[in-house]
């Protein structure tokens, strides 16, 4: 997402963020466990205690997260076996669209995830027979996109505008691997860290714009805003144009959340929700509204599930 030059019309900023399907999107499957459950679907974890020995997600939570992404028609129950009765769950079609976005976790996470191990260490496109990692391609002219390359037109969705009394609860920001196994995009970033990725990438640099946009309390947003600089997502600066106030930009492990942040909102709008984004991109390079694409680095086609194999970390490829 390009930096706007001009001051940034915050009421309109802070109504296309609340009305967002990328907000929307992560209220639904934003959370950790969530994108655990998600991730280990695609790599062929199908029954309960499979996602509990992987990730050690404690027992209550899975079971509520597997209820929830059923309810959704991301995953589907199959029973497997009768006495007792025990399920395995499946991916729907609405759930193997999600297939870009993970993705885009996985890129990030081998360039800047902490926790590689646990992840499949390459991707085979059986397409073209090549090793290949993804990469975020506009799908109306098949170029490679970065969000340098996109400027946005900020229309708010009635539809889908949040009701400033409504309290807009989040998981916690976490800064350490601490519980199980994981991987550090959930482990370093939640909901509100993204919101915070988004109005920066909007032009609101500054903590009164940010507070205003996200509407968060100032005590808040400064312990958010902080944990993100510690973590590398965010560099503080003295602003050159007024040097009395502090100034956020993004580093390369925030913008590196790019991808993940444009898939999950054209999924969220196009797979769950049926709305429009209140946040329109547009490829500058050729003038069309800009709707993803994750394609192979190889031979620039898109990847499907079925078409990519994964080296598992011992070395196996399924």
């Amino acid at each position: 997402m390009a930096v706007q030059q001009t001051e940034p019309d915050l009421n309109l900023v802070r109504d296309a963020l609340s009305s967002s399907t990328l907000s929307h999107g992560l209220k639904l499957i934003g959370d950790y466990r969530t994108s655990q459950v998600i991730f280990g679907a695609f790599l062929g974890q199908r029954r309960f205690d499979d996602w509990l020995s992987r990730y050690n997600i404690p027992r209550h939570t899975l079971a509520a997260r597997l209820k929830s992404l059923v309810q959704m028609e991301v995953l589907r129950p199959r029973l497997y076996q009768e006495r007792p009765m025990r399920y395995a769950y499946h991916l729907t079609a609405k759930g193997m669209a999600l297939y870009d976005s993970v993705l885009m976790i996985w890129d990030w996470e081998q360039r800047f995830g902490e926790r590689q191990a646990v992840l499949p260490a390459r991707l085979l496109h059986r397409q073209c027979g090549h090793a290949c990692h993804p990469e975020l391609a506009c799908t109306s002219c098949g170029e490679r996109t970065t969000m340098h390359q996109l400027d946005y037109a900020l229309q708010p969705n009635s539809r889908l505008l949040h009701d400033g009394g409504e309290a807009m609860r989040t998981p916690r920001l976490r800064t350490s691997a601490g519980e199980g196994e994981g991987f550090a995009l959930g482990l370093r970033v939640d909901r509100w860290s993204l919101l915070i990725i988004a109005a920066i990438t909007l032009g609101c640099h500054h903590f009164d714009q940010l507070s205003h946009v996200l509407r968060i309390a100032p005590g808040v947003l400064s312990k958010r805003l902080a944990s993100m600089v510690d973590s590398h997502f965010l560099v503080c600066a003295a602003d050159r144009e007024d040097a009395r106030r502090k100034r956020y930009a993004l580093t390369p492990a925030s913008r590196g959340l790019f991808g993940y942040i444009v898939c999950l909102a054209t999924w969220s709008g196009g797979q769950h929700f049926h709305e429009p984004s209140s946040i329109q991109p547009r490829h500058k390079a050729c003038g069309h509204a800009f709707v993803p694409q994750v394609t192979c680095s190889h031979c620039h086609q898109p990847l499907r599930p079925w078409d990519v194999a994964f080296e598992t970390p011992a070395g196996e490829t399924p």
